[in-house]
C-alpha cells in the first residue's frame, strides 16, 4: 500500500483511483461498507483502491485539548485498511489551509486537481469543506460538473443500533470488547511498540509488554483475555495472554498504559511494534493488600484467559 500525504505532490501512476472518503475511526463495518462500494468501482473503471483521510483527525484538530476519543492511532489504521486490500492511502494533512477550503474547493483541489480521483463514495452522514458546510449531494452536483463519480453510502446497522464509532466506544467503555467486535468486524486492538516499564512483571513471575494508551479512547480499565500479534522483529508471530489496562493502583501510579503478559513466551520485544486485540473482559482493576495476593489473582487471571482463548 502506498501512503500520499500532499495532495499537491502525487505521482501519476497515484493518481486516478476510486476512493472511500471518511476519518475511518476504528475501520468497522459501516467503514467496510464504503470501502466495498469504492472497490466495485474501482473496478468497472480499472482503478486503484483508495482511501481518501486525514491526519490529523478534524476533531482533534480543531479540538486539541478534548478528552483522548480515537479508537485507532494512524499506524493502527493503516495496517487495518492494508489488510482489507487498499492500494493507495491518501492521508492528507489536516491544517489550517485544508481546514479553510469552503465544499467546492475541496473538491476541485483535492479530488479534481490533485488527485484526480475518477470516483468517491461517502457515507449517508458525509461532510465536508469548512465548517462541514458540504454534503454527499453538493459532492455529487460537484463530481457531476467536474467530472467525477460520486456515490453516497446508506449507513448499516448492526441488531437495533446503527453501527458508528460512538457505539463502538461505549461498548469498549463498558467491558464489552465482543459487542465492539460485532460493530468493528474485528478485534478491537491497540497497536504500538513496546515502551520501558518498572519490570515488576518480571520480578512477580509475570513478565508485561507495556504500551502507551496517549491519545487514545479509554476501554473500560481492568483485566482482558488478547490475542497478540508481534508485528516486526524476531518474534514476529500471533501469541495469546492477559493484559491489564490501567494505572496500577497497588503502585500509586496514575497514567493509564496497557501491560501485555504472553503465554508461553520468552523473549526481549522491547521496541517492537504489537497489536494487542481485547477479546473479553475478566475483571475491573483491583488494589491488592499485598503482593503474594496480586501474584495469586494473577495466576487465575491467566488461567481463565487460556480458557477463553481455547
Amino acid at each position: 500500500m502506498r501512503v500520499i500525504r500532499d495532495y499537491e505532490f502525487v505521482e501519476d501512476k497515484d493518481k486516478g483511483a476510486s476512493v472511500a472518503i471518511g476519518n475511518f475511526d476504528g475501520v468497522h463495518l459501516g467503514h467496510q461498507s464504503v470501502i466495498d462500494i469504492a472497490l466495485k468501482e474501482a473496478k468497472a473503471y480499472d482503478a486503484p483502491l483508495g482511501i481518501l483521510t486525514f491526519e490529523p483527525h478534524p476533531r482533534s484538530y480543531f479540538s486539541p485539548k478534548a478528552p483522548a476519543f480515537r479508537l485507532m492511532s494512524s499506524e493502527a489504521r493503516e495496517t487495518r485498511l492494508e489488510k482489507l486490500g487498499i492500494e493507495v492511502l491518501y492521508e492528507m494533512n489536516f491544517n489550517e489551509g485544508l481546514s479553510e477550503l469552503i465544499p467546492k474547493e475541496f473538491a476541485q483541489r483535492i479530488i479534481c486537481d490533485g488527485l484526480a480521483l475518477k470516483h468517491v463514495v461517502v457515507g449517508a452522514d458525509f461532510c465536508f469543506g469548512k465548517g462541514r458546510a458540504g454534503n454527499g449531494t453538493d459532492l455529487q452536483l460537484f463530481g457531476k460538473e467536474m467530472g467525477f463519480g460520486v456515490t453516497i453510502a446508506p449507513l448499516i446497522a448492526s441488531g437495533l443500533s446503527e453501527v458508528s464509532s460512538t457505539s463502538i466506544r461505549k461498548a469498549l467503555y463498558e467491558g464489552r470488547p465482543r459487542d465492539a467486535a460485532k460493530q468493528l468486524g474485528h478485534w478491537h486492538r491497540i497497536e504500538g511498540p513496546v515502551i520501558g516499564g518498572e519490570q515488576r512483571g518480571r520480578e512477580l513471575g509475570y513478565p508485561t509488554a507495556n504500551m502507551s494508551m496517549d491519545g487514545l479512547h479509554l476501554p473500560k480499565l481492568g483485566v482482558y483475555a488478547v490475542i497478540v500479534d508481534i508485528l516486526d522483529g524476531p518474534y514476529k508471530g500471533t501469541n495469546r495472554g492477559a493484559a491489564s489496562l490501567g494505572v496500577r493502583p497497588m503502585f500509586g501510579e496514575n497514567t493509564v498504559n496497557l501491560e501485555t503478559f504472553l503465554f508461553d513466551f520468552a523473549g526481549d520485544l522491547y521496541g517492537t511494534h504489537l497489536s494487542v486485540a481485547l477479546v473479553d473482559f475478566l475483571r475491573p482493576e483491583l488494589k491488592f493488600d499485598g503482593l503474594q495476593e496480586l501474584i495469586d489473582q494473577m495466576a487465575i487471571d491467566c488461567d481463565q484467559a487460556r480458557k477463553i482463548l481455547g
